[in-house]
């Protein structure tokens, strides 16, 4: 039973996975950091430096300046400038995932066509064997 699951663990694809699954949340954090430090300041100096981590709206009808004020009333709060943070967090990595692969596929060399095994006849359009001399459909004789 351990030489099946050493076979099964050290297979190529077990590997490949689990090397982008670390792959893959180190990148999170590089695009949670472009996000969060990059293209939310941004956003804010052109949307007059709202803060987006602190939009939100209070469910208990009292107005709380900050949404740590909120949070230490204990007040049931919608974090929608969060939300919205993570809405531009999902393009920008759905975004370059999509460069990835299709950089990917662009590496890839397209595999060549299987060389034909079949021919038409000339006379009734049926496939044939490519080295046929007669037609196996019209009984013609077709040429090597």
């Amino acid at each position: 039973m351990l030489k099946e699951f050493k076979k099964f663990a050290l297979r190529g694809n077990m590997i490949d996975l689990a090397v982008g699954i670390i792959i893959g949340g180190a990148f999170n954090s590089i695009v949670n950091s472009l996000v969060n430090d990059i293209v939310m300041p941004l956003l804010g100096v052109f949307t007059k430096k709202i803060d987006f981590s602190n939009l939100f709206i209070a469910l208990d009808g009292e107005s709380y300046d900050t949404l740590l004020a909120a949070q230490e009333a204990e007040a049931a709060v919608v974090k929608y400038g969060m939300f919205i943070s993570n809405i531009i967090n999902f393009i920008i990595m759905a975004f370059v995932v999509f460069l990835i692969v299709k950089w990917i596929n662009k590496l890839q060399k397209p595999e060549a066509p299987a060389a034909p095994t079949t021919k038409k006849c000339p006379y009734c359009y049926s496939d044939i064997h490519l080295d046929a001399t007669k037609c196996s459909h019209c009984t013609a004789d077709v040429e090597k």
